[in-house]
């Protein structure tokens, strides 16, 4: 792959679109011989991001306060957000709020409580002025692609794959504190971000699609972290080369890379991809000045990448498909090793090696599905691949999940809706299941290729701590189609002599305008919000000792710790809406003796707030005791929490839950080597718990206690380091820093979290 993908170890200049001058000791000649006069500074403000972050700030050019175009949520977060803004005085939404219900759809799961939320939503988007698209009507980023996104634009989302860059929106998924901000009147803070350019030449080859192109980029940027927290800003002839879905396909998996936001260099494709939809009103040339500086480069040509594959058990796991081929039964032992180990769960079979069998390797299942697969362009290409071809009677199924049902329409209309119930798939509803665990989950030790978001574990929806694993590898549309006219022995559609179509889609607005309840600007008090029996509000959270002591209760060693380990999706997804019943899965599939031991913490700080004492909390109050300057500390000078160490938490989705969910449990910090996303760190503050970063974690274990004295003065005063004691069989001192914050943040943390910060400050 490191022929098709270039990544500059420099920042770069970009002139008139097409010249690239990498920033090294030739660049003044360089750039003297295009006639640039521009300073570095100024050329900074050449690029898309920078006009477009510009006109959403109300801060200063570097610390940034953000006002979004709108906001827009699904069914497992909503109810949370909704919840925490008006617990901190919402009255009625001051922007555009879109909430889809594309996740906790399916209504058998937990009784009534699924559809329940969907009652609240509408009650509330009645009451506050806002959007509510009902379930299986499309998936929250299509519907936002089709009817919100616009040139220019910012929209924020509590899901990770917020994405519009490819229609010149500048979209960011974040956890739902940062959408009650908005809903209140405040801002989004951040300190501006370094823009990387993704230069793209070329075309792609026949049968690589999007997905192919987007793991290509996640395989050379994730690891090295190359775009983390950054903007990713795509330019370059080869944009020009591709269709509008296509883009789309590549922009939504950009979140993989960890980076913060996407934006593309928008054309006529772009315009009528906004015209069929009726908003061409919404279109705008958007492109690089005439000189823009990046602070990175990475150049990409499409017509080098070959159809690919993202094995088990992340995005960035990427093979060629004839590299698997080719070698398969070492990369597929690899794989299974690699995934034991990152599993940790004892006598554990992954089966992957036998799926190498019969001079290929087999899979039983294929899912083309959601915002990354379930796109028009995609299952139309798919189409014509199975048109005339059966997919079998054995053990290999396969099911389509078109992405809205204005796509599903055009679906039926060009046909394609019947070549594959012809051939044996199964054509579903708009639903993002099977891309988080909650639908057509594999059996145990089976194999599941997709063209979905992520692989990792639990996204399937099996349960590794009960023995339950199946796994799923990531794949494009067209190779998946491939794959199953071959009864599932994963296969190449770069192989195939078959011709793919080019199909022009006619958008029938009318499907949302007879379903959709849009009350944009026109709220109405008098609406009473409906609630469901799970509907829960949030317990009171403590605000930040002067002194705090905490207990290590999980300790978690895995090169990265993502959003799905720390809370599982899947069915427990049912119970969002209810923060104590949800708080019993914490860490239940990576840890399952976690809530029990954060449990007995929190009851052990509900005793100290009693005036009560125990032997164990005795004999540390006498080791704190013995430290300089704290030998007047007693009960009533501390306040007690639990804390997990990871070395990287936090990859994967924007869920604020990962994080409610442990302060639910009376988590006061996290302790990590860094935080793998802005996302999950800006979720810990807004949850009043302490990002705490550490050097390595040899110095402490789990059971230890870690006593932080005057950390609330740390805070306040902006302390760089700060002192920290572990207190186990012994004493030790060692450091500890809560990394960047801004004072909003910091407030947020002494205040023990955002809607406390709400109520004090108004």
């Amino acid at each position: 792959m490191d022929q098709m993908i270039e990544i500059y170890n420099s920042g770069a200049w970009l002139v008139r679109g097409t010249e690239i001058v990498k920033d090294d000791g030739d660049a003044d000649a360089k750039l003297k011989q295009l006639g640039v006069s521009a300073s570095k500074e100024d050329a900074r403000k050449g690029t898309i991001s920078y006009g477009i972050l510009s006109a959403h700030n109300k801060g200063d050019e570097r610390n940034l306060r953000l006002i979004f175009d709108s906001l827009t949520s699904h069914d497992i977060t909503y109810v949370g957000i909704i919840q925490t803004a008006r617990a901190s005085g919402m009255e009625q939404f001051p922007m555009p709020y879109i909430l889809t219900n594309c996740h906790n759809s399916l209504c058998a799961v937990g009784g009534t409580i699924n559809q329940d939320d969907h009652v609240f939503a509408l009650s509330a988007a009645k009451k506050y002025g806002g959007v509510y698209v009902p379930p299986h009507l499309a998936v929250i980023h299509t519907y936002n692609r089709e009817m919100m996104a616009g040139c220019g634009k910012m929209i924020l989302g509590s899901d990770s794959h917020t994405r519009y860059g490819a229609l010149g929106t500048m979209a960011v998924g974040e956890g739902g504190g940062e959408l009650a901000k908005q809903l209140v009147g405040r801002t989004y803070d951040i300190t501006y971000p370094q823009v990387t350019a993704v230069y793209l030449s070329g075309e792609p080859a026949k049968g690589v699609g999007p997905h192919d192109v987007a793991m290509a980029i996640i395989a050379a940027l994730f690891k090295n972290g190359y775009v983390k927290n950054k903007v990713m800003e795509f330019v370059g002839e080869g944009v020009a080369k591709l269709p509008m879905d296509f883009r789309n396909g590549i922009d939504v998996m950009t979140t993989e890379t960890t980076c913060w936001s996407s934006i593309w260099k928008t054309d006529s494709a772009v315009k009528d991809y906004l015209e069929i939809r009726g908003r061409g009103d919404d279109y705008r040339e958007l492109a690089p000045a005439e000189a823009a500086y990046y602070d990175g480069m990475v150049r990409v040509d499409l017509s080098k990448i070959e159809p690919c594959i993202a094995l088990p058990f992340h995005p960035s796991n990427v093979y060629t498909i004839k590299e698997l081929q080719q070698n398969a039964k070492d990369i597929l032992a690899k794989t299974e090793e690699d995934g034991l180990k990152a599993l940790g769960v004892p006598g554990l079979k992954l089966n992957l090696c036998a799926k190498y069998h019969d001079g290929g390797v087999w899979v039983e299942q294929a899912e083309i599905v959601g915002c990354s697969g379930g796109i028009f362009d995609n299952i139309m290409a798919a189409s014509d691949i199975i048109n005339g071809k059966s997919i079998g009677n054995g053990n290999f199924t396969m099911s389509v999940y078109p992405e809205s049902q204005p796509t599903y329409l055009e679906l039926v209309k060009n046909g394609a809706a019947e070549r594959f119930m012809s051939a044996g798939i199964l054509m579903r509803e708009a639903f993002c299941g099977p891309c988080f665990g909650a639908g057509d989950t594999p059996a145990n030790g089976e194999l599941s290729i997709r063209h979905a978001t992520r692989n990792f574990p639990n996204r399937e929806g099996s349960k590794p701590g009960e023995g339950q694993i199946s796994s799923v590898a990531l794949m494009d549309a067209r190779s998946i189609a491939a794959t199953a006219i071959n009864g599932g022995r994963i296969s190449s559609a770069a192989d195939l002599d078959i011709p793919i179509g080019k199909y022009r889609f006619f958008f029938d607005r009318s499907v949302y305008d007879k379903r959709v309840y849009d009350g944009r600007g026109k709220p109405l008090a008098e609406i009473e919000l409906v609630f469901g029996p799970n509907i829960k509000d949030w317990p009171k959270m403590p605000a930040l000792p002067e002194n705090i002591l905490i207990k290590i209760v999980s300790y978690i060693t895995d090169p990265v710790t993502t959003t799905d380990e720390l809370i599982p999706s899947g069915e427990t997804s049912s119970y969002r809406s209810n923060p104590l019943r949800l708080a019993e899965f914490t860490l239940s599939r990576k840890d399952p003796g976690y809530v029990q031991r954060a449990k007995d913490v929190q009851s052990l700080e509900e005793q100290r707030r009693a005036g009560k004492s125990s032997d164990e909390l005795d004999g540390v109050i006498k080791k704190i005791q013995t430290i300089a300057g704290c030998a007047g500390i007693g009960l009533s000078g501390i306040g007690m929490g639990s804390v997990i160490f990871a070395l990287k938490p936090g990859d994967g989705s924007a869920r604020e839950q990962a994080a409610s969910c442990q302060r639910v449990l009376g988590a006061s910090a996290n302790l990590a080597l860094e935080y793998a996303t802005k996302r999950y760190r800006s979720n810990l503050i807004n949850w009043g718990i302490l990002p705490f970063l550490v050097k390595d974690g040899k110095s402490f274990g789990s059971g230890d206690y870690v006593f932080i004295p005057n950390i609330k003065k740390a805070v306040q005063e902006k302390a760089e380091n700060i002192g920290a004691w572990v207190i186990g069989g012994g004493i030790s001192e060692i450091s500890v820093a809560l990394g960047e914050l801004t004072d909003t943040e910091r407030q947020i943390l002494i205040d023990g979290c955002l809607i406390n910060y709400y109520a004090t400050n108004v």
